[in-house]
């Protein structure tokens, strides 16, 4: 446990380059006493709330701070993915895509609408926000939460422009495509990780795992179970025409079959990913070579197979099945695959760290703006618990570089944050960050000038 004094100090140093990239005195204080707000133990994390704990006379001055359209997050950005990369990038390092949903009333709020609410399990009225994770040895820091915009805001310009929507963001935009852009920025401010993964909500998608893979990057996303798939085996040929025009289509010397039907013959075998906190997760999981049919359409407009990957199962004990595809070379173990494909629920674990403790869904403004300062900030404050975090465990980096030094660099099962034998000190308590400050409610909390 930290003294408020050694935290407080140690905020001000994390805050350091921050509050610089803003640029102006009444920014950076506001930035500090939202953030300060953020960890503190306000019920609610909304303005009104934070500015009654913290600066009662200046609720107005608080709420223009995190409203205002004159200061842009994209230095601060920058900031905090080299602050990521510090924590938790570079070699073992995955980088989880996937959206959080923020349940929201009304109509007025940028890109609220009647979807699915992940929060909620059912479709409901909320704003989704597309969201990339650096993650480690169980250890999540966001570095990108983006808006989605629903059709019926994507498609009214001035609905848009009420809501502050920037120009460049106007249109239809897919969570794919926003989480394609976001990779991009977060590579460009220098962001290391071995691999990408993602729900089926984006590996559905040929177009998105096409962009990974255009990008040089190893991946493992989720599909439904009636994604058509070739054998290996597979050739395609271009038929000669004994008379007339030439044939404008090759075609396949099989037809593809769903994903579900092409593992009903494989070897299953029972994994071991990791250890929750309700003993050991284990399912069984069987894995074959395919080719996707994800190439140009064949003259009855079935797709040709495309480049040879790994599909993956996965039958848990409820009865429900999963389908998986990657990119892994052909020799990766299944016990390999299983835990790269499993490695995803730390997203989620970030995800709930920042609703539970930081009020990532407590944001009760209208504005394009507004929201996503808000977010920004929620994302700058748990990467400062993290750092808080890790540095409560001394062995770690010792025992850590020691792991990369010896494992053999073909495994990369060896590194994987979701294995049972990551860190202990690090899966100790995984939902209770704020308790590494260890602030009593009578503590003063010194508010930045």
């Amino acid at each position: 446990m930290l003294d408020v004094r050694e935290w407080e100090s140690e905020l001000a140093n994390w805050l350091d380059p921050f509050l610089n990239a803003l640029s102006h005195k009444a920014r950076q204080r506001w930035a500090g006493v939202y953030i300060r707000g953020l960890l503190g133990r306000t019920e609610r994390k909304s303005v009104q709330p934070m500015a009654a704990a913290l600066t009662p006379d200046d609720y107005d001055q608080l709420h223009n701070f995190i409203a205002s359209r004159s200061w842009d997050g994209a230095r601060l950005e920058t900031i905090l993915a080299d602050k990521a990369d510090a924590l938790v990038g570079g070699k073992g390092a995955i980088l989880v895509i996937d959206d959080v949903a923020l349940p929201k009333k009304g109509c007025h709020s940028v890109g609220v609408a009647h979807q699915y609410c992940g929060a909620l399990g059912k479709q409901a009225t909320c704003q989704v926000v597309v969201s990339l994770t650096l993650a480690r040895d169980n250890v999540p820091v966001p570095v990108a939460l983006r808006l989605f915009l629903p059709d019926d805001w994507a498609s009214n310009a001035e609905r848009c422009r009420r809501a502050g929507v920037p120009a460049d963001r106007l249109g239809e935009r897919t969570k794919p495509q926003i989480a394609l852009d976001e990779l991009d920025r977060v590579r460009a401010g220098g962001v290391r990780f071995d691999m990408v993964v993602a729900d089926a909500g984006y590996g559905d998608g040929a177009a998105f795992r096409k962009g990974l893979s255009v990008r040089g990057l190893t991946w493992a996303v989720g599909i439904q179970c009636t994604q058509s798939v070739y054998h290996t085996a597979v050739t395609v040929t271009w038929p000669v025409a004994p008379v007339g025009r030439p044939r404008k289509h090759a075609v396949a010397s099989e037809k593809p079959v769903a994903a579900a039907a092409m593992l009903e013959t494989a070897t299953w075998q029972r994994l071991t990913w990791r250890t929750g906190t309700k003993g050991p997760l284990s399912a069984e999981f069987a894995a074959v070579r395919v080719r996707v049919a994800e190439g140009p359409p064949q003259s009855n407009r079935t797709p040709l197979p495309g480049d040879e990957t790994w599909l993956i199962g996965e039958r848990r004990s409820t009865g429900e099945r999963k389908y998986y595809l990657s990119n892994l070379p052909p020799d990766t173990p299944l016990r390999t695959l299983a835990a790269r494909i499993k490695a995803r629920w730390v997203c989620e674990q970030g995800h709930q760290q920042m609703k539970e403790e930081l009020g990532l869904d407590h944001f009760e403004g209208r504005s394009w703006h507004g929201l996503h300062h808000h977010l920004l900030l929620a994302m700058i404050t748990l990467a400062f618990l993290q750092h808080l975090r890790l540095a409560s465990a001394p062995e770690r980096g010792k025992n850590h570089r020691r792991r990369q030094r010896t494992a053999p660099s073909a495994d990369v099962a060896r590194h994987s944050p979701s294995h049972s034998r990551a860190d202990p000190h690090l899966r100790a308590a995984p939902m209770s960050l704020l308790s590494v400050l260890a602030c009593s409610a009578q503590a003063p909390v010194e508010l930045p000038k």
